[in-house]
């Protein structure tokens, strides 16, 4: 039985909204321009723009304006903890923490 989490109704693009609007939020509450962001990160004024307006950035760069905005933690906490559902699904999680390879579920 595949194992598919659904516990959020949020589409991919929602959810990246959410993030640019979130990180706009925390750089213009520090008083920071896009260039001075630039200058924190390493991460271009136009390449921030286009994640605040379209939504659209690498994941290296995402990380490095939030580790810039001092989120760091909270980047290495996300998706830290497994999730289950039932119990069979906790058990499967307790049974593999120490693979170090997965296994195509949706074969069986």
């Amino acid at each position: 039985m595949p194992l598919l989490y659904t516990y959020e109704t949020e589409t991919v693009e929602d959810l990246l909204t959410i993030l640019a609007a979130n990180l706009q939020k925390r750089r213009l509450e520090k008083g920071l321009s896009r260039e001075a962001l630039f200058m924190m990160s390493g991460v271009p004024a136009p390449t921030i723009a286009k994640f605040e307006r379209k939504h659209t950035i690498s994941l290296a760069s995402f990380v490095a304006m939030a580790k810039a905005l001092g989120y760091g933690d909270d980047i290495k906490t996300l998706i830290s903890k497994p999730l289950f559902s039932t119990m069979d699904e906790l058990e499967t999680i307790n049974k593999n923490q120490k693979r170090k390879r997965g296994r195509n579920e949706f074969d069986k």
